[in-house]
């Protein structure tokens, strides 16, 4: 995944922490705060992992160039499954999954980074600094003018 995964994602990646995260966000604060006023909005999606849409995923992989029969096999892993819960001896039924990825498999946080990867186009300017943490989203805002500052949020929270 050289060079493909957002700059600033920290979640599920070799050589990425929480602790370069906060780093990163700290010195970016630190950076801006003599001249600039700083607004940190911080979100969490919410089942994150089960909202996955198999179409986008699989759109996003063959953008990414996987194609032809590795494009196949990434199909065929997320069609046609199924889970059921077991809860104090009692079986639901077998249910057949339409959209997520397995949370605790090797696959599924790569598949989930990949999702969200184009985060970074859809809300970054030169106001606001993204930086993910797997499925946590903190958006920074700098402006000299706190009315400017507030504007630019308003029109963040208009994308939601």
């Amino acid at each position: 995944m050289n060079d493909i995964l957002y700059e600033y994602q920290f979640g599920f990646r070799k050589n990425y922490s929480t602790s370069q995260a906060v780093m990163e966000v700290l010195d970016n604060i630190y950076q801006s705060c003599d001249n600039c006023e700083t607004m940190g909005i911080y979100l969490d999606l919410q089942k994150a992992f089960d909202t996955v849409n198999h179409s986008i995923l699989l759109k996003k992989l063959e953008i990414y160039g996987v194609r032809e029969i590795i494009q196949k096999w990434f199909k065929s892993y997320l069609s046609n499954r199924k889970q059921y819960i077991v809860l104090s001896n009692h079986e639901s039924e077998l249910e057949s999954i339409t959209c997520g990825v397995a949370q605790g498999s090797v696959l599924g946080p790569l598949l989930f980074l990949i999702y969200i990867n184009d985060i970074q186009y859809t809300i970054s300017s030169s106001h606001t600094k993204v930086k993910l943490f797997a499925d946590d989203t903190n958006l920074f805002l700098h402006n000299r003018d706190p009315a400017q500052l507030f504007g630019h949020l308003y029109c963040l929270v208009s994308l939601f």
